[in-house]
């Protein structure tokens, strides 16, 4: 009988154990922290440790140098796992205006040489390089942190306001038989003796799934073989795609698109304020209506402007989206800008041409503070059309059959978007290069972490 009492009533620290974030629910009480050791300040006979969770950091307040005694009995240094044992008090000069006092630490896992990057500090001082190779380590840091969990929310708010719109998630494959955009810029890779890819896109996938379920959605990596050495471009990245059907033409997709974009900066502003402080992320206003302008009209907009003439370019340069920014900024007041009607050069087969401007296709890319963020537009749902657009391409049949079978049923008028969460994240935190806002990225020359 006694034994199972000891066993129903046994507390574990794990149960016991109080997030960091939540110690102000605790005033005047002892509470039990578990953690990393960020930082530990002696100043004459007190010493300021600092511990560091999962979701935050407290500050311990040690006057008994004893105290300190298990770790430093093993000279265990930062990035060693504790558990700290206290009384919360509210004072103010502390960071977060509470503390813990009289504590009690245990060392759970020793650590006994420095880690490869300093992280106990406010600021990451490490180059890029370093910084990146380390990440498994640079990624605790708590600025570091807050980026990827600004990620996990993105995410989510993107879930939550497809799932409410009806979308139905989806994860297609990312080995593939044929490329989805062309047949460069993909990585082959030996699929027991034949050759696959990996997947550019679920571009085929959302689409033939929109003669499923009608609307559809994917979170998920897409991989370019592009060989872009450049503060923007990745080779692996997660995109962040819809598909739906029934619409009238690519500015149906702008208005759901638009929606998406506010829900998921809304849901930030609400639920992750304090990474957003972190990360040093400037939040922007989304207009009701986003500004558009026609490609052939921004290639104009530019020359009047600007003086350079980039009229008959089937593309926009980095710093024509930049100059295209700016002027949204001005005449508009807004970080966003559609620029639609891309030429159909520059456009996948797929893409539906624009009927009264045919050389223009129904599409459109979505610039958040001067950088293409979205690519969107209506698709191509007639059988027919797709054999005159593969064979305008000089593309075989054979490797599309299966996406084509799709078409050969009956599609609906149907349109879609790819958000680049990366990207997104740069933007949004002012970051300078895309690869402080990817978990472990993939260029050129890395595949480590």
């Amino acid at each position: 009988m006694s034994e199972m009492i000891s066993e129903s009533s046994a507390e574990t620290a794990a149960q016991r154990r109080v997030r960091t974030t939540e110690i102000g629910a605790h005033v005047g009480r002892r509470i039990t922290l578990q953690g990393w050791l960020h930082a530990l300040r002696r100043l004459g006979g007190v010493s300021f440790l600092i511990l560091r969770d999962g979701w935050g950091t407290a500050q311990v307040v040690v006057e008994d140098e004893a105290s300190l005694t298990p770790l430093t009995a093993q000279g265990a240094a930062a990035e060693s796992v504790i558990q700290v044992e206290g009384t919360v008090v509210a004072a103010p000069q502390a960071p977060g205006g509470l503390e813990l006092r009289q504590p009690s630490i245990t060392l759970i896992t020793p650590v006994t040489e420095p880690p490869p990057v300093l992280i106990g500090k406010r600021e990451i001082k490490a180059a890029l390089p370093t910084l990146l190779d380390h990440a498994v380590v640079a990624n605790r840091h708590p600025a570091r942190r807050a980026v990827f969990r600004l990620a996990a929310g993105a995410m989510a708010a993107f879930r939550e306001v497809l799932g409410e719109a009806g979308f139905t998630e989806i994860q297609s494959p990312k080995l593939v038989a044929s490329a989805t955009e062309s047949g460069a810029n993909v990585f082959a890779v030996n699929y027991f003796g034949r050759t696959a890819y990996l997947a550019q896109s679920p571009q085929f996938y959302k689409q033939v799934m929109v003669g499923v379920f009608e609307r559809v959605f994917e979170v998920g990596p897409v991989f370019r073989a592009e060989p872009h050495d450049t503060i923007r471009h990745i080779n692996e990245y997660v995109s962040l795609d819809a598909e739906f059907g029934f619409i009238e033409n690519h500015f149906t997709v702008m208005a759901l698109l638009r929606q998406v974009i506010a829900h998921i900066l809304e849901r930030l502003a609400h639920g992750y304020a304090a990474e957003l402080e972190i990360a040093g992320a400037a939040m922007p206003a989304v207009p009701a209506r986003i500004p558009h302008i026609h490609f052939a009209d921004a290639q104009e907009l530019i020359w009047q402007r600007h003086g350079v003439d980039v009229r008959g370019e089937p593309d926009l340069s980095p710093q024509d989206e930049r100059r295209l920014g700016e002027w949204a900024q001005a005449e508009h007041g807004s970080d966003f800008l559609f620029v639609t009607g891309y030429p159909m050069v520059k456009r996948p087969f797929y893409t539906h041409p624009d009927p009264a401007r045919p050389a223009y296709s129904n599409s459109f890319d979505l610039l958040f503070r001067g950088t293409e963020l979205v690519t969107g537009g209506q698709r191509l749902h007639r059988y027919a059309d797709y054999l005159d657009a593969l064979a305008r391409a000089g593309y075989p049949l054979e490797p599309f059959e299966s996406y084509l079978e799709a078409f050969r049923y009956g599609m609906p008028p149907h349109g879609g978007f790819a958000i680049g969460l990366e990207r997104l994240l740069m933007q949004l935190t002012g970051a300078p290069n895309v690869r402080l806002t990817t978990l472990f990225p993939r260029d050129l020359n890395r595949l480590t972490p």
